[in-house]
């Protein structure tokens, strides 16, 4: 009996956290239907921009980190069009200029 109900509880907690996995992964999911033109545009300004060293132009980057070529249009956390503003990860709420750059940029994935 014990056995019966202990198997009863882990299904039901394991489908607790599907339950809770999924309707987070909507909740996520709806902020990237707001559209980059409804945001403000980030800017250099921004505390947390400075804190990781956000440039609206990427080619004006004088961080040593920063590599040519390198934008957020082609950043893994950039959603958007390669001209123009998006929404990035790292910056929820605010829009990011495609052309620009920060230090946690990372390569999208081919």
């Amino acid at each position: 009996m014990s056995r019966f109900k202990a198997t009863t509880e882990s299904r039901r907690r394991f489908l607790q956290l599907v339950t809770v996995t999924i309707g987070g992964a909507c909740v996520g999911g709806l902020s990237m239907l707001v559209r980059a033109g409804d945001l403000p545009h980030l800017t250099d300004a921004d505390p947390t921009a400075k804190a990781m060293n956000y440039v609206e132009d990427a080619s004006s980057s004088n961080n040593p980190l920063y590599r040519a070529g390198s934008t957020c249009a082609n950043c893994q956390f950039y959603h958007g069009p390669d001209a123009g503003y998006g929404t990035c990860q790292l910056f929820p709420g605010k829009a990011v200029n495609a052309k620009g750059w920060c230090s946690s940029y990372t390569p999208k994935k081919a």
